[in-house]
This record gives C-alpha cells, structure tokens and sequence, in this order.
C-alpha cells in the first residue's frame, strides 16, 4: 500500500536555534526522534500556527554547536519525513555576491552551485540507487509564498537567486568569491547542500530563504567576513523571519493540492527489484514510505 500526502498542510521549517522559541506556536512540544541514518541535530518543536502544523528543527543544534560540515542532513530530512511533514521551508544566513543584494535584505533562492566535498548527499547507494531530477531543485509554489510572506513581514525580498553552497568552516578567498560571481551565482552559504538535494529525495517540496548577512569578500576595499557583522545582522532580521513564518501560516491555501515533487521518487529506482538491499529499504521506511508502503 502506498502512503498519499495529506491534502492538509503540515510546514517543516529548518532554521536557528531560537527561531522557534520566539514564535506563538499553540500546543508546543519538543519531541526527540530518532532516525536510521544517525543523531539529527537535536529535537523537533511541533505545534500549531493559524491552525496549521508546524515542526522546527534547529540546524546547527541548541547554541549552534554543530558546525555545517558535521551536520547530519540526511538525519535532519529523515525526522522532519517522519513527523508527517508536507513541505520544508530553509532560513539560512547568506553572504552577498552582488551589489544589489545588500545586507539585511532577503533572496528567495531558485538555484544552486554544490562546492561542498565530504557531506553525504544521498539516501541512496549501493544496494538501491535511484536519481531524481534536480533541474528545478525549489518548488516554486512554496518559495512563491514564502517570499510573498517576507514582504508582508516586512521584509526586503528579491525574487530567485543562485545560491553556491562552500564546505567551510572559513569562509571564502577573495579569489574564489570572484570566481563564484564569474559563475553566476548570487549568494554565498555552507548549509543549503546536501539538503536541498535529501528534501528531493525524500519527497519533500522544499523553498529557501536566505538573509543576506553581508558582503562576501570580492570588494576589495573592505576587510574580509566577520562573523560579529553576520551576528549582529542576523539579531536584527530576527524578528522579519519569525513574522514571516506567522504570514507564511496566515497565506497558506486551506487546502494542500498535490505538488509534482511528492512523486519525485516514482521513476527514479534503477535497481532491479530483485537486487534491492533489504536493509537499505528498511532504512528507507520513512524517506520512500509512499514507495514501500506505510509506516508503522
């Protein structure tokens, strides 16, 4: 049997540790879940907003202990699967490419530059492979709305941007930063890749965010990124993305229509079904659940 999507929303928001704190979530809780795939970065907090579901996950973990590099993405997707979520929102702080994005706005990120180089990035492997198409890798309905919903808030959005994700922990060359711009892209972030790639995966319609924090380091005439000035940014536009969350709430349709990418999985096996690794596809209960039936 195969699990559909509920026609309810139910709106997974990965962001910072305290993003949820400050929102008026009714009937709050902190659950931990566990995930086949490792430790997530710490518990969920679900409850209800204007009547629907929402459940954050703090990326980098309470206090932003977890640096990029080390977090488990694929555990991070995998929960946010379980909780029942629908559709996955990203806050994320950003650097800025391009003169016109400047610090304290917001972009609405359409594409994406992987440079990141030790993550896993797959749910996926030897024992059952499977490729999905990532050519349009948001889903433009929600990233529509959020966006929508940041300029309600108050917030200076610009609409699609090419965002490079970098390994780090440091942040770029002045070399590299120009060659990034050379490339097209528009921000600049360490934590959109793999997770972009395991919302697709795991069916997950996902939109993201990013605040511009400051300029990267390809004006020549200024120092290089500190992490004080994207702090004391970041502090400042608090308030813009938890109203964003609450409008995001308030513009949702009252019904969920189908999205394309809850069947992202449907063709995208290439493993003959005999060859398929039961190990691999119990771990899978929750990423492929509409594939391999319905969850306990």
């Amino acid at each position: 049997m195969r699990a559909e999507k509920s026609s309810f929303w139910h709106i997974g928001v990965i962001g910072g540790s305290g993003l949820a704190a400050g929102i008026d979530l009714e009937d709050a809780q902190e659950i931990l879940v566990s995930s086949p795939f490792g430790e997530p970065s710490g518990p969920v907090v679900t409850g209800r907003l204007g009547g629907v579901r929402f459940t954050f996950m703090a990326r980098h973990g309470a206090g932003h202990r977890i640096p990029p590099g080390a977090v488990n993405y694929r555990a991070n997707i995998d929960v946010l699967k379980r909780c029942g979520v629908t559709d996955l929102v990203s806050l994320s702080a950003v650097g800025s490419l391009r003169e016109g994005l400047a610090p304290g706005q917001f972009v609405a990120v359409d594409q994406f530059i992987d440079r990141t180089t030790s993550r896993e990035n797959s749910f996926f492997g030897p024992g059952l492979v499977a490729h999905v198409s990532l050519a349009d890798p948001v889903c433009g309905r929600l990233s529509g709305m959020l966006a929508a919903a940041a300029r309600r808030a108050g917030g200076d959005v610009h609409q699609d941007g090419c965002y490079v994700a970098i390994e780090g922990p440091q942040f770029s060359t002045r070399a590299e930063s120009r060659m990034y711009q050379s490339w097209g892209a528009d921000v600049i972030g360490m934590t959109a890749m793999p997770e972009v790639r395991l919302a697709r995966e795991a069916e997950l319609p996902y939109a993201l965010l990013g605040m511009v924090t400051d300029y990267d380091c390809w004006r020549e005439e200024e120092a290089g990124v500190e992490v004080t000035d994207v702090l004391a940014v970041l502090h400042a536009n608090a308030r813009t993305a938890r109203a964003t969350v609450a409008a995001l709430a308030a513009g949702l349709p009252s019904v969920r229509e189908p999205s394309p990418i809850d069947m992202a999985l449907e063709h995208a096996f290439i493993t003959a079904s005999d060859a398929r690794d039961p190990a691999m596809i119990a771990r899978l209960d929750a990423v492929a659940c509409r594939i391999y039936g319905e969850r306990d």
